[in-house]
């Protein structure tokens, strides 16, 4: 990972070959030692490459967060509030008693 520069560092086109490489070593050194995978060790190490490599991608790419109360309410009640209308305006027009063909 340390060929790859630092803005293609977020990008997981141009890390998932070093990466899994990574894990492919990782999980080759646990079974030679009869460790099994995953482990404190192992997760220790990507912890630390994480920080090493990838701190920064937070950064660089825009976070979501959760709208406000009062959209994510609004955006909740509505169908909860829609439902019932359009199954009284289904009812209400079946009750014509007419054949539709």
């Amino acid at each position: 990972m340390k060929n790859v520069t630092g803005v293609q560092l977020c990008e997981w086109s141009v890390i998932s070959r070093p990466y899994s490489i990574l894990r492919y070593c990782l999980e080759g050194w646990a079974d030679k030692i009869n460790y099994s995978y995953p482990n404190a060790v192992a997760e220790k190490y990507i912890f630390q490459s994480h920080h090493t490599y990838f701190f920064n991608c937070t950064l660089e790419r825009p976070m979501y967060f959760d709208p406000p109360e009062d959209v994510l309410l609004a955006m909740i009640i509505t169908p909860i509030c829609l439902i019932p209308f359009l199954v009284a305006l289904v009812v209400w027009r079946s009750k014509d008693g007419k054949m539709q063909s």
